[in-house]
């Protein structure tokens, strides 16, 4: 049975597990559900706003809260993602950045871009 060299460094990055198109994939999915749960949330808040003065009082003040902010935040950061990832993927449709290369800066450009519009919204927000 082989052991392992103590010697050996240990790379524990989250890039060393999956690559980083995989996680830009995987989160391109997983914003997609949060768009498609948040979508139905949203139209809660308008038709509540929209039924009487009472019901807009009550989705201002869900918003005004920390549960619902961070839910609008999670909405609109999902959104920006999606967007962006979207778009990534409409220019791999035309054949650019379709190498390894292009397809990891890519990713890198969609993750990076995405948690600066975060942190945008985040700061906006709050």
């Amino acid at each position: 049975m082989a052991r392992a060299s103590a010697d050996r460094p240990i790379d524990l990055s989250p890039t060393s597990f999956l690559p980083v198109t995989a996680v830009a994939s995987i989160t391109h999915r997983i914003t997609g559900v949060v768009l498609f749960v948040g979508a139905g949330y949203l139209v809660f808040l308008l038709d509540l706003a929209l039924g009487s003065e009472a019901g807009f009082a009550e989705a201002r003040a869900m918003l005004e809260g920390l549960p619902g902010r961070f839910a609008l935040w999670a909405v609109l950061a999902a959104l920006c993602y999606h967007l962006l990832a979207g778009f990534k993927h409409l220019l791999l449709d035309f054949h650019v950045g379709d190498s390894l290369a292009g397809g990891r800066r890519s990713s890198w450009l969609v993750l990076v871009l995405s948690a600066l519009a975060a942190i945008g919204l985040g700061v906006w927000l709050w």
